[in-house]
């Protein structure tokens, strides 16, 4: 698969079941995790055009960035900190309509407004977590959260 080619006329949802199919076809016989989370993180944007999209390593007690599409980005993250850490803490997935609003944000850019956070598991454990950040208010719905999830579930299974 040389690109990405899901139409812009569809509706976000299908957008995402068309990218859900493209990010598998992607990824299936790549066993390099770092290509595959490269590649995911560039699908994922080529598709929505969001601010920022990438991933955290959970490394001992700290998420490390990895692979992502966009402005430079923080480095590590604690745990518990920030929209990422939290989510990472609290083992679930966050939606955040105004990150000016969410206690202890972290601002690794001026232009980011709202963010959608999905942790990725190995097991029971947070291997790391799969962050996007838009320039608009109110960006992430249920939508996203679901698809984002299904593309999480795509890397998880490689994990293995």
């Amino acid at each position: 698969m040389e690109e990405i080619k899901i139409s812009q006329n569809l509706s976000k949802e299908e957008k995402y079941i068309e990218l859900v199919n493209q990010v598998n076809l992607l990824i299936k016989h790549e066993t390099d995790l770092i290509a595959n989370l490269s590649n995911t993180c560039s699908a994922i944007n080529e598709v929505h055009n969001f601010l920022w999209t990438g991933f955290y390593i959970v490394k001992e007690d700290e998420l490390v960035l990895g692979p992502f599409q966009g402005p430079v980005a923080c480095t590590r993250i604690g745990f518990g900190r920030g929209v990422c850490g939290k989510s990472w803490e609290e083992k679930r997935s966050i939606i955040v309509d105004d990150v000016e609003k969410f206690p202890g944000h972290i601002a690794c850019s001026s232009k980011s407004k709202s963010e959608i956070v999905i942790p990725i598991f190995r097991g029971e454990d947070v291997f790391g977590i799969l962050d996007v950040d838009d320039t608009r208010y109110g960006t992430f719905d249920e939508v996203d959260e679901k698809y984002l999830k299904k593309i999480v579930e795509l890397i998880e299974k490689k994990l293995i």
